[in-house]
């Protein structure tokens, strides 16, 4: 009779596992098609002021001492002539029913291809930014609520004032000058070896610890006061496991945010960094064809950006499931994930 009880047990949190993990499966579905919408309006707003944005691509192409008849085909060739309305009908559809984004007005390329033989690169960076950002800022984080008010936490704010309040390419700068010019130690332009991404890498990533930092010291000390850490500390846990097993965890959520928006952005192209370090990625290319008019790469890259945003936001709700087990019972009962943030 006894015997049944631990059958019994495991199949009662089977069923509870099952339940949230469809209940998370919903929830990926649903925000997955509100995607939908968000790409749709983010294509009707870069659309409109592309449209209304003052100069002439064929012109650009062309140049000034090409003839009326000359500009007047290459406008029909590049789908120029029709009104705002329909070649914003004709953009999207294309987009929504072939995934064609059109093709470059100066290359004559598919802005899909465009933007797949640069995207790696950006991928690359954003990847090596938040490594370096988050082994610097979470570390120095948790130091800073600990030592509260000591030099440690002074120097600690100062640090992340700094990678706050000073600008990426001015840091860039500075560093090439360093560290390539003076020193010679690192290339001060390119992405092609391990070691052209140091300088790089590290120029971003310090100003994107300066948040990270900030945002991991107040939920810290936020943590550290509640009463299980006070109660786990009574029982006689070690102050690493209770600050790395007991506090950290429960201080991540606001942390995970930050790092998820910060690689949401550096996905969608570090447009100022790549043009400082010369680097060939998607950010470069959007500066270059917006100095040239090349529209259908500046929509595709837009696009992607925002794709990028929406769909790091969803990675970063999904792992507020894993790291907080209180998340994932509101799945289970039903309730949006907004209401547990």
């Amino acid at each position: 009779m006894f015997a049944s009880v631990p059958c019994i047990r495991i199949k009662t949190i089977n069923c509870k596992r099952r339940k949230e993990y469809g209940a998370l499966l919903r929830y990926v579905i649903r925000r997955l098609l509100l995607m939908i919408p968000v790409l749709l309006g983010v294509s009707l707003v870069i659309f409109t002021l592309l449209y209304f944005t003052p100069g002439d691509p064929v012109r650009m192409i062309l140049g000034d001492d090409a003839s009326e008849a000359d500009i007047a085909e290459m406008r029909e060739q590049l789908g120029l002539n029709g009104s705002y309305i329909e070649r914003y009908v004709r953009y999207i559809s294309n987009v929504l029913l072939h995934l064609n984004f059109g093709k470059s007005y100066v290359t004559g390329r598919e802005v899909s291809t465009e933007i797949v033989a640069r995207y790696p690169t950006t991928i690359k960076l954003a990847t090596a930014v938040i490594c370096v950002a988050t082994a610097i800022a979470i570390p120095l984080g948790i130091l800073s609520a600990i030592k509260q008010n000591s030099w440690v936490d002074n120097l600690t704010r100062i640090l992340s004032l700094l990678g706050v309040s000073m600008p990426v390419f001015w840091i860039g700068l500075m560093n090439i000058i360093l560290f390539s010019v003076i020193l010679g130690w690192l290339p001060s332009s390119g992405f092609s070896t391990p070691k052209h991404w140091i300088l790089p890498a590290v120029t971003i990533g310090f100003s994107a610890a300066g948040g990270i930092m900030r945002t991991t010291r107040s939920s810290m000390l936020e943590v550290i006061r509640q009463d299980y850490i006070r109660t786990a500390r009574a029982k006689g846990a070690s102050e690493r496991t209770v600050i790395w097993k007991h506090a950290l965890k429960n201080a991540l959520i606001p942390v995970l945010t930050v790092i998820g928006i910060r690689y949401g952005h550096n996905l969608g192209g570090s447009l100022v960094s790549e043009q400082v370090f010369g680097i060939p990625g998607l950010g470069k290319l959007m500066i270059d064809s917006i100095k040239s008019r090349d529209y259908p790469i500046v929509q595709g890259g837009v696009l992607l950006i925002a794709f990028a945003f929406s769909f790091i936001n969803l990675l970063v709700d999904i792992l507020y499931a894993f790291v907080d087990p209180r998340v994932k019972s509101q799945y289970a009962r039903g309730k949006k994930m907004g209401k547990s943030k």
